[in-house]
């Protein structure tokens, strides 16, 4: 695998708070605004908070199914809810804390020391969680 990788992605602003974010190499384009939290923000729309909170989400999921193929790890369902933390801090809004919840539910009960260390190997291996500053709260259910 190349050591360097690129992803383009671009915005339109559409209207008011408003806009699409696309990439070149996707089929969706998706909406996007400030959050209602904050002024003319607009509530139903996805916004960089969430974006930001999904990114560590989804790359928790992707490379757990990588560390549980790999390990021959068989399960019957996976779920991951993640809650992030908007605070100012030293006078600036951050996202401070992502509290992530992945849970699994085991093929075989006899599994649950290994699913715990993929998990924890997932976690420690989410190359966003990685990249961010953001402190992360790891809260792994094995079933």
């Amino acid at each position: 695998m190349a050591q360097e990788h690129f992803y383009e992605v671009s915005i339109q602003w559409t209207s008011d708070r408003k806009g699409i974010i696309s990439s070149p190499v996707l089929n969706h384009e998706i909406e996007v605004a400030t959050p209602p939290e904050f002024p003319k923000g607009i509530a139903g729309i996805w916004s960089p908070e969430h974006l930001f909170i999904a990114a560590v989400n989804t790359c928790f999921m992707t490379t757990f199914l990588a560390v549980a193929e790999n390990s021959k790890l068989e399960f019957q369902t996976f779920h991951s809810k993640a809650i992030g933390k908007l605070e100012i801090i030293e006078g600036k809004y951050m996202i401070s804390e992502i509290t992530l919840m992945p849970e699994v539910k085991l093929t075989n009960i006899s599994d649950t020391e290994k699913a715990e260390r993929i998990m924890h190997k997932s976690e420690a291996a989410c190359l966003i969680s990685n990249s961010i500053k953001t402190n992360i709260n790891f809260q792994p259910i094995v079933q």
